[in-house]
């Protein structure tokens, strides 16, 4: 209810106002329609109209969207911005990139668009590396160690697998180690193994593969006493992740008594961690 000051003058004026006009006019009655289709014809989503800069080449198209983009594109999401859909959508996309990485290496360009993490990214060329170093000097300092190396190959080579397995084939505690590529999102758990105490399983991430330049897990280079399924014992098998394990339960937590933080790899043999690790 409105409790601001009523002006008696305005409200008596007003009030003989209507009198004169034959009382207070009668309230009609309107039916509002909402409009069938309120949003715009180019808007995202938007299935009518023509796509968004039609008018221009598939390669500019796609070259201005991977110009702005810091991450990996999939085909079907450049698809979906684009307006595209079909059965040759996928084909059209990939022989336009191929189109602009002709183009690129003919006019002696220091990029490409290349395959990465499932999708499609624009990349300097490795020859450019020790220029680009110079700008992101914060970067190369902190560097993985040749210990952080080490652990991660073998989790990428014989992922998902414990830590008791990491340790078995470098011979050394690695706790500290996994914590940094934990801290890093190189590696992550993924679950935890059957056997006894239930320890975690480590496996590699999307991170992982962006850092490393790789499309997927399978254009991992081919090595010597790494490859799945080779050596003996338990870490030479490649087992897969459970993916309904519970990360923590009540018996887990009685057990190591670290509390309901999974996050870090805190298990027995922290405190004997090689120095060098």
């Amino acid at each position: 209810m409105d409790d601001r000051p009523i002006d008696m003058e305005t409200s008596n004026s007003s009030a003989a106002a209507i009198e004169r006009a034959g009382g207070p006019a009668a309230l009609v009655e309107v039916e509002i329609k909402p409009d069938k289709d309120p949003s715009p014809s180019n808007a995202p989503g938007s299935d009518t109209g023509p796509p968004p800069c039609a008018d221009q080449s598939l390669e500019c198209r796609i070259e201005a969207l991977m110009l702005c983009s810091d991450r990996p594109v999939s085909e079907s999401k450049l698809a979906e911005l684009l307006g595209l859909s079909g059965a040759g959508t996928t084909k059209a996309i990939r022989e336009a990139i191929d189109d602009l990485n002709r183009q690129y290496a003919k006019s002696g360009r220091s990029f490409r668009i290349e395959k990465l993490a499932g999708g499609w990214q624009i990349l300097t060329l490795a020859q450019f590396g020790p220029l680009l170093a110079r700008m992101h000097t914060e970067r190369q300092a902190s560097r993985l160690s040749h210990a952080a190396l080490e652990t991660l190959s073998i989790i990428a080579y014989r992922q998902p697998l414990i830590r008791a397995e990491i340790e078995a084939i470098r011979g050394v505690a690695c706790g500290e180690v996994l914590r940094g590529l934990l801290e890093r999102r190189l590696i992550k758990i993924v679950g935890r193994s059957e056997e006894i105490g239930r320890p975690m399983l480590y496996g590699t991430t999307g991170e992982f593969l962006k850092v490393f330049g790789l499309s997927r897990l399978d254009d991992l280079p081919e090595v010597e006493g790494l490859a799945p399924g080779a050596g003996a014992g338990a870490g030479a098998r490649r087992r897969p992740a459970p993916s309904a394990a519970p990360m923590q339960s009540s018996d887990d937590t009685a057990r190591t008594d670290r509390g309901p933080d999974v996050a870090r790899p805190d298990v027995e043999g922290d405190a004997a961690d090689d120095a060098s690790a």
